[in-house]
């Protein structure tokens, strides 16, 4: 198994070759997440870790085409899947935790695994690593300082109450924390515009 996942892993590093706010590196860590996650929570990692692995495959085709990268995303992972021969009665959970993972859409995660990678994807939205991808999210857009923080009230402050797993939502307590703190001393620090 661990060979699949290997290839798994450097087959989504060929795809999301960019950096960014979606980058490869946020892959990484939503993985780790549902790792820690999946284990206490009882999912089957057979499934949860290439769902983490492919959960956002398709951004770069969202960016060019608009394309919704969570149904794209579970199309390339299926297809991807099939191609080196991975177990047929996996493959559906796995597409569905990819399409269920973006919690905007309105995908209800039906299973244990589609709900610990939704967690596992907000979580990485939160706390210092949520801070700071949302201000290089701001910056890709051409945005600055105050996008991010309209971005951080109107978002990244709700998410906290959607963890769907007892595990997430102790991590989500602390992240949020950081987040409602580090929003007060931007407050402080910043001069109000004349």
């Amino acid at each position: 198994m661990q060979n699949e996942i290997d290839a798994m892993l450097e087959h989504v590093r060929t795809v999301l070759q960019g950096s960014g706010a979606h980058g490869f590196d946020h892959t990484l860590r939503v993985v780790r997440l549902s790792e820690e996650i999946g284990a206490r929570e009882g999912a089957d990692m057979d499934i949860l870790i290439p769902a983490a692995l492919f959960h956002d495959i398709a951004r770069p085709l969202e960016e060019r085409t608009g394309a919704l990268h969570e149904e794209e995303g579970a199309r390339m992972a299926e297809a991807y899947l099939r191609s080196i021969g991975y177990p047929e009665d996996r493959i559906a959970a796995i597409a569905h935790a990819v399409r269920a993972h973006r919690y905007s859409t309105g995908i209800d995660p039906a299973t244990l695994e589609a709900r610990v990678l939704s967690d596992a994807d907000k979580l990485d939205a939160m706390g210092a690593v949520g801070i700071a991808r949302t201000f290089m999210q701001a910056g890709e857009r051409g945005g600055g300082i105050p996008d991010a923080v309209d971005h951080i009230r109107a978002k990244l402050l709700n998410l906290k109450d959607l963890m769907y797993t007892k595990t997430a939502r102790e991590i989500a307590a602390k992240r949020h924390a950081l987040l409602v703190a580090f929003l007060a001393a931007l407050e402080e620090e910043c001069v109000p515009a004349q």
